[in-house]
């Protein structure tokens, strides 16, 4: 047997705790079973683990523009090298049965897929699919319609050289240099194995031997279509056509557009997550298997429903009920806060038509800006724009399309109307009165 990887956890706490419903893991199931229209499963000929699609990349599944899929997803924490490539092993330490893993867990641990542990990223990431009649220079839109756990359980990882304490944490003498898959507790990195429960209707996850529990707030952390390119694109960075942006704010009842640069856009996701905290510092968040359903719809170039710049939109941009999320990515971290400025005045001015001083200055008295990530080479903040504050105005392309070309409700326009109309009353009463005179 291989040895075990240094962890955290309590062994007994699944059971102990009735955290097993009937429904758990949810295994793959028959296409019909699905939620969404379509049905992708991560199986090992529909994964890749370590890099993303690129231009050459064959389609897993092909659908139409605006119809439904679910996806089955594989988180990678206890199948990579330092935790023994072996997640029945590895998960077999904390209380889990053999049946109680998923069984694309298994297939892909023992799978002949490469994955060279510290130079390959470590997701497993499922897909691409093809949505028909994708063109470079549209834009995807993908709706998270719904999430669910797969498995009561998720681990949080901290590896040395990674995370936002490189160096500091995991506090231990660090990878023994026979450090290998035969021996993984020699990479001295640190998982903690997270069971999580349902509390009056809400999962939570239990730090364990702390008595702390948090609630889940689950989202994938990678969404993405294929770049143009037919090298290697490796799977940690998030790129312009998104991947791993870790956004914590992309979860049900959120979209999230990109830019297509190749036919057919090929969507693909991955690095499912149960709950993760701005910044990310540890390395990974609760990583979680997840069932999730999208909604992939094209929007064409131009298409009035594009937001920001519908012609010229190159740049990921999220949306939530309440918010508007423009994103900015840099390895620099103080740069990526520059771009997400940037790409949050050039989405006022084009969505809504703004003055770029003035937008601005709102970012600057109303906006808050949010590290989504810091551990991922590229490092990303995202801006959370209130839509609130702009009821009593129009997008731009709205109001381009009014007849006319009325101009927004601003207190600026107030302002011009009220002194135009002053002005008309004005000429009248002194027209009326020279009237007068002549009689």
């Amino acid at each position: 047997m291989k040895g075990l990887a240094v962890g955290l956890g309590v062994g007994s706490a699944l059971a102990t705790q009735g955290v097993y419903a009937e429904e758990f893991p949810l295994h793959t199931m028959e296409p019909q079973e699905a939620e969404g229209q379509h049905y992708v499963p991560s199986t090992v000929e529909n994964v890749r683990w370590g890099e993303l699609p690129n231009r050459k990349s064959a389609p897993v599944l092909k659908m139409e523009s605006g119809e439904t899929i679910t996806f089955d997803t594989v988180s990678a924490e206890g199948l990579l090298d330092d935790q023994g490539r072996d997640p029945i092993s590895y998960f077999g330490q904390y209380g889990v049965k053999p049946k109680d893993i998923l069984s694309e867990a298994i297939a892909i641990a023992e799978s002949d897929i490469v994955n060279k542990f510290g130079e390959h990223g470590p997701h497993i990431v499922t897909g691409p699919v093809e949505i028909k009649g994708a063109e470079p220079g549209d834009v995807l839109k993908v709706e998270t319609l719904s999430l669910t756990p797969r498995v009561p359980y998720g681990v949080i990882s901290n590896r040395h050289g990674r995370g936002a304490l490189p160096g500091e944490f995991p506090e231990n003498d660090g990878p023994d240099e026979e450090a290998s898959l035969e021996n993984p507790e020699l990479f001295n990195n640190v998982s903690v194995f997270t069971p999580i429960t349902m509390r009056n209707g809400q999962w939570y996850g239990e730090i364990p031997d702390e008595d702390v529990f948090f609630p889940l707030q689950p989202f994938m952390g990678m969404m993405g279509v294929a770049t143009d390119t037919i090298d290697r694109v490796d799977s940690v960075p998030p790129t312009r056509t998104g991947g791993n942006m870790d956004i914590n704010d992309l979860g049900v009842g959120s979209t999230l557009y990109l830019p297509i640069e190749v036919e057919g856009g090929m969507f693909y996701t991955g690095d499912p997550h149960f709950s993760q905290g701005d910044g990310e510092v540890a390395l990974s968040a609760l990583e979680g298997s997840l069932r999730v359903t999208f909604r992939l719809s094209v929007l064409k170039k131009g298409d009035p429903g594009i937001p920001g710049n519908a012609h010229t939109f190159n740049h990921p941009i999220g949306e939530t009920e309440d918010y508007w999320l423009p994103i900015g990515l840099d390895k620099d971290l103080n740069e990526a806060m520059k771009e997400a400025t940037r790409q949050s005045i050039d989405f006022l001015e084009h969505h809504y038509g703004m003055d770029r001083a003035k937008a601005l200055a709102y970012l600057s008295a109303a906006t808050d800006f949010e590290v989504s990530q810091v551990v991922d080479r590229t490092k990303g903040i995202n801006g959370k724009i209130r839509k609130a504050d702009f009821e009593k105005r129009l997008p731009n392309e709205l109001a381009a399309t009014t007849e006319g070309g009325n101009l927004p409700q601003t207190s600026t326009n107030y302002v011009a109307w009220i002194i135009g109309g002053l002005s008309i009353v004005g000429a009248a009463f002194a027209l009326g009165r020279r009237k007068k005179r002549s009689v």
